[in-house]
This record gives structure tokens, C-alpha cells and sequence, in this order.
């Protein structure tokens, strides 16, 4: 763990300004297979790692396209990750949900997906004023991604879920539409 923490460390942080969020096309199934075929990265997402691109772009075509806010996560055009805001069953709330290929984890990638995410979709999805996320309390990375994004921490949701087979506590965050943005 503290080596994978130095070499965390080690790389370098990408600004704001160079992470841009688009919708995705089919052609994008190759960059996608990167995070989504890796074992680690699964492990903190409720799928499985997928293991060809087969299923992975019939997910990208039944599940991504016709989505109303799921984008690709960018760095000089090329996706490197995944951020999404579902509608809930209360019209003024949805869920975020993001995920990040190993390679750019600890560098502000997925921190500053998650402010463009959360600047742009308020202006978009009509009568929302609740986004919020659920992360696994164990997950401390993610717990900081939300909260470096300006995400007020609510409280610990026990026994929450069942993610992989196995009952989990969850932390639950929530930014508001009259939340000051983080710049």
C-alpha cells in the first residue's frame, strides 16, 4: 500500500482545464475496454471486469447512448474514464457515478470530471437540485474525489447494499444546486 501511494504521488496532476467531458460513440469501445477490463478497477464499480469488447459494446449501445447524462471522461480527446448522472425515482435528485482507468488515478483526473459534471448538469437536467453519490466506506479515494469536488458528506449509510455478494456500509454525499462550485 505505501508504495502504490508514493507512486501515486509521483505523477503528475492534471489541471481542470485539460480534463473535458463528451457523450460517447461506438468507437469508443477500445479506450473503454482499458478501465473496463481491469480487474482493479472493477473492484470498486458494482460490475465485473469485462473480458472482450463483445458485451462491452452492447453496453456502450443499449446503456450509454440512450442514457440521458452519461459522458466520457477526457484527456486530449482520448477517454479515460466515465462519469454519469441517473435520474431517481424523485425527479429533484439523481445519482453520480464515475469511474477512471488505474493509469491517471491519485492525479485530479476524476476530481475535476466530477466539477465539470457537476457545473454542467444542473443547467441541463430540468427540476434537479440533488446530486448525490454513494461510496463505499472503505473506498477512501473516491470519499476524496467527492469531497475535493465541494460534496458535503452526509453520513454512513450501514449496511446499506449488496455489491458482489457482499453487504457493504456506503457513504452517502450529496452538492446541491445552490452549492458554491469548486473552482
Amino acid at each position: 500500500m505505501e508504495a502504490t501511494a508514493r507512486s501515486q504521488e509521483a505523477k503528475p496532476a492534471v489541471g481542470k482545464e485539460q480534463v473535458t467531458l463528451r457523450k460517447f460513440d461506438l468507437s469508443d469501445v477500445d479506450a473503454m475496454m482499458v478501465w473496463a477490463s481491469d480487474p482493479q478497477v472493477a473492484a470498486a464499480c458494482r460490475w465485473d471486469a469485462y473480458e472482450s469488447t463483445e458485451p462491452l459494446l452492447a453496453f456502450i449501445r443499449d446503456v450509454v447512448l440512450p442514457h440521458p447524462w452519461f459522458r466520457a471522461i477526457c484527456l486530449d480527446g482520448h477517454p479515460v474514464g466515465a462519469v454519469s448522472v441517473s435520474p431517481t425515482a424523485d425527479p429533484c435528485r439523481a445519482e453520480l457515478g464515475y469511474v477512471l482507468a488505474r493509469a491517471h488515478w491519485g492525479r485530479g483526473v476524476a476530481t475535476a470530471a466530477v466539477k465539470r459534471a457537476v457545473a454542467a448538469v444542473f443547467g441541463e437536467v430540468e427540476g434537479l437540485e440533488r446530486v448525490e453519490a454513494l461510496v463505499d466506506v472503505a473506498n477512501r479515494a473516491s470519499q476524496r474525489v467527492l469531497e475535493k469536488a465541494g460534496f458535503t458528506r452526509e453520513a454512513v449509510l450501514r449496511k446499506y447494499g449488496v455489491t458482489k455478494g457482499v453487504v457493504r456500509d456506503m457513504v452517502m454525499f450529496s452538492f446541491i444546486n445552490t452549492d458554491p462550485l469548486v473552482e
